[in-house]
């Protein structure tokens, strides 16, 4: 019998997991307690798990090669997939809270590398929370790109401390981004929009990207269609609000 007519969660047509053995609540609470592993430095994250084809256990010392994207509630990885062909020499890493849809992700590549030997090695997941463990899996200055990308908007006030973005978090975000670092954030919920603008900019290590500097980002295009989130909001005619801020020293 065949392994994809063995495992029903695989269509028999793609090859790729089917998105509905997978599903899950759209989010988690971030402030509950998960059970799941967590490196206790940046230099205990082990590469060969996410990336075995560019770090076999034998070769991984000295290879110093370290992640540069971040996805933060990558979701079904539909951004990671993408910035994978497009950045094919860097690595890349989505962050997910909900273990289904980690699970899917996991599925998605490692499918999309068996149909395409050489392509998406570079990409990975891994199940954590992002609100309490960067600084566990990214040194100082390690990040180039962090992505944010129609997060829970946790409507009521007294939940707005769950928000993703927030003053406090900025700083562990600046601490793992490198100086030209950039933070890109998008939502179809505009309040929350003017809440990740207004504290990305009452940051003193944060700075706008200008008109000019969006227009040439090739990233910036993909914020808004390559989530399975951006392509319902497209789909639906819906608004999305975008704040793409640059990692800056602070002036004294």
């Amino acid at each position: 019998m065949l392994k994809n007519e063995a495992n029903p969660n695989i269509s028999k047509t793609t090859r790729l997991p089917r998105k509905r053995f997978y599903r899950a609540r759209a989010h988690s609470n971030p402030l509950s307690d998960s059970h799941f592993p967590v490196p206790i430095s940046p230099s205990h994250v082990d590469y060969s798990l996410c990336y075995p084809q560019l770090f076999p256990p034998s070769k991984q010392v000295g290879n110093s090669k370290k992640i540069q994207f971040a996805d933060i509630g990558c979701g079904f990885g539909g951004l990671l997939i993408s910035l994978s062909t497009l950045f094919p020499e860097t690595l890349m890493i989505g962050m997910e809270l909900r273990d289904k849809v980690t699970e899917y992700v996991k599925e998605r590549i490692l499918a999309l590398r068996v149909a395409n030997p050489g392509q998406y090695n570079n990409v990975s997941v891994v199940r954590t929370n992002s609100m309490k463990y960067i600084p566990n899996y990214f040194e100082k200055g390690q990040l180039s790109k962090m992505f944010f990308l129609f997060p829970d908007p946790h409507f009521k006030e007294k939940n707005h401390r769950r928000r993703v973005i927030s003053p406090h978090l900025l700083d562990e975000y600046a601490y793992a981004l490198r100086v030209g670092g950039i933070m890109y954030t998008i939502t179809d919920v505009e309040e929350l929009g003017e809440w990740m603008k207004a504290c990305l900019e009452g940051h003193p290590m944060f700075k706008a990207l200008t008109d000019e500097e969006l227009e040439a980002d090739l990233v910036v295009k993909l914020l808004s269609t390559a989530t399975e989130e951006g392509q319902k909001v497209a789909r639906n005619g819906g608004q999305t609000f975008r704040a793409v801020y640059r990692r800056i020293v602070p002036t004294i």
